[in-house]
């Protein structure tokens, strides 16, 4: 964690951030954070950014291997800061930046009860049954995998993953692997979307999933 140039009011206000991310999240291994602005502003409740990296992160039982995040300027309540009851923000605010998921993360992320639901979906629409067993990424591409089907053979369907209107949309496409079932042009899938989120660009590659885009955080 690294507050700035070692201003005791901007280490305090890192350390109340570090406390309020800690508890928003299920757990994160590791947490960096720099704040932009000076004391002046701050005793007036103001900051101008906040900057922050972070590396294996839970959040809801999503795993995410990485999060590079910038803040637009805050505003928070400084008498309660003080008064070590934490981070309390006046206004919400927005963040911009990335979040990269490695396909083991995913995998395991997907099994769980919260959001084998979603895998269930993405499984029929895209492979035509379920439960999804599970996903690997091959070059550009997100595979995806059914469980074993009557004939002893998994079912693995190639996609990339599109962004519209703000959200995910996988589609799939023909791979050159001989075991990836053929893809029809209307073979698709939509993740439900938060309002609150707008992704920009999505990237595949180098055994990660990368997300692009801005957030609206609620006070």
């Amino acid at each position: 964690m690294r507050p700035g140039s070692g201003d005791p009011v901007l280490a305090l206000l890192a350390r109340g951030l570090e406390l309020w991310l800690r508890q928003q999240c299920d757990s994160i291994e590791d947490l960096q954070i720099r704040l932009e602005g000076n004391t002046v502003q701050l005793l007036r409740g103001q900051l101008r950014s906040v900057r922050l990296q972070a590396r294996g992160v839970v959040f809801q039982q999503l795993e995410i291997e990485r999060v590079e995040l910038c803040s637009d300027p805050l505003e928070v309540r400084m008498g309660a800061l003080l008064r070590s009851q934490g981070l309390q923000l006046q206004h919400p605010f927005r963040i911009a930046g990335s979040v990269a998921f490695s396909a083991e993360g995913l995998s395991r992320s997907l099994a769980r009860p919260q959001w084998s639901q979603l895998a269930d979906a993405l499984a029929e629409e895209l492979l035509g049954l379920s439960p999804l067993a599970g996903l690997r990424f091959e070059g550009e591409r997100l595979i995806l995998r059914s469980l074993v089907m009557n004939d002893g053979q998994p079912l693995e369907r190639g996609t990339v993953v599109d962004i519209e209107d703000g959200g995910l949309v996988l589609r799939a496409v023909p791979g050159p692997a001989e075991d990836l079932e053929p893809a029809t042009e209307a073979s698709e899938a939509r993740l439900p979307r938060d309002p609150g989120i707008c992704f920009e660009r999505a990237e595949v590659g180098g055994g990660l999933l990368e997300l692009y885009g801005t957030a609206r955080v609620s006070a």
